[in-house]
């Protein structure tokens, strides 16, 4: 099993040097033998900034996008931006895709929400063709349209071919938690980024992953397939204060992370279990009662997808996740959190 772990990037944070990153967690990382981290991207800074800052000032680990929200880019800019990075990092670029959701894509990128699945399909193909290099670009979609040919037009649009090689072993992920977003990763993608994973219930994100392989003829084990999940950290010797410490961010996403009808981590933990949870969470969240969304989070629930307590809690945790990697039922985890000590208690434990 492999380690990774998510950069937080703060730009009032400069006391490490690392310019809103701080770098020391990273060459940690890097010197603990960690393969990868992760940028995310929202509604403020974006991922790929962080990421190439982080490959200019290492030398090994690799660094991904978590994702780039593809109404923000086309794919052909996508795919620049992959080859580029690829290119000034001596491929330790790892691409990280994905729709977002609705109130973010119409809310602050002011394009329609579409067909999220279609356009990630869409998206791939784009960015493959363009790293394959077989020939000029092509592709007639729903989402994109490349040449565009549509109303507005010059007319004078001509198929291109990318005047650098890319390397079409690029490794493309999605972010899906959705059963059909988990069928379109294996359907079309390398890898998987899950926000919410219990190792126990690792069926609710392999089964759907597999079943998209198969509809892809792709084979039904994940040898090659990275199924990266996240795993919050908080270690201490207070069982209770580490819970409580990751309360208030399960709570924002189960409970606020989206419109009440369409809240995807909502949706997951309820299909991890905790129905009633997450319908009093949501309730709580979105009247504003943010202390009692967060009282809500069921101790149960954080255990499960989470590491969590003491030093030797935490290693006797990780035998779970480790268990389902010996089977290929993963093949990563992403470290959400995770100070330097609890980074090499989690890689004296795994790697």
């Amino acid at each position: 099993m492999k380690l990774a772990m998510t950069l937080k990037f703060s730009p009032s944070q400069s006391s490490s040097g690392g310019g809103g990153i701080d770098m020391s967690l990273v060459w940690e990382a890097e010197k603990l033998g960690f393969e990868a981290v992760w940028a995310g991207e929202a509604y403020g800074t974006d991922a790929v900034t962080p990421v190439a800052w982080v490959l200019a000032r290492t030398s090994r680990i690799k660094a991904g996008t978590s994702i780039m929200q593809m109404p923000a880019r086309t794919p052909a800019c996508a795919a620049m931006t992959a080859m580029t990075l690829q290119a000034l990092s001596g491929n330790r670029f790892l691409c990280g895709i994905g729709p977002s959701g609705p109130q973010v894509v119409e809310g602050w990128h002011g394009v329609p929400y579409g067909k999220p699945l279609t356009r990630i399909k869409e998206y791939v193909d784009v960015i493959r063709q363009v790293l394959e290099r077989k020939a000029p670009l092509e592709h007639h979609g729903e989402h994109y349209d490349i040449p565009y040919t549509g109303p507005g037009g010059s007319g004078l649009a001509k198929p291109l071919r990318s005047i650098i090689h890319g390397d079409p072993s690029l490794k493309i992920y999605t972010a899906p938690n959705s059963p059909a977003g988990l069928r379109n990763a294996g359907e079309v993608a390398d890898g998987a980024l899950p926000y919410f994973m219990s190792p126990e219930k690792s069926d609710e994100m392999v089964r759907p992953i597999r079943e998209g392989r198969a509809r892809a003829g792709r084979s039904a084990d994940l040898t090659d397939f990275d199924l990266a999940p996240y795993v919050r950290v908080s270690m201490g010797d207070d069982l209770d204060k580490c819970r409580d410490a990751l309360r208030p961010g399960l709570a924002l996403y189960i409970g606020g992370m989206g419109a009440r009808s369409r809240n995807f981590y909502n949706d997951l933990a309820k299909r991890l279990g905790y129905e009633a949870a997450a319908e009093q969470i949501q309730e709580l969240f979105l009247a504003g009662r943010r202390d009692d969304a967060a009282a809500a989070v069921p101790d149960e629930l954080i255990d499960e997808i989470s590491l969590v307590g003491p030093p030797d809690r935490i290693k006797d945790r990780l035998q779970a996740w480790q268990a389902i990697a010996a089977d290929h039922r993963i093949g990563s985890l992403v470290l959400v959190g995770a100070d330097a000590a609890a980074m090499r208690v989690v890689a004296e434990a795994v790697l």
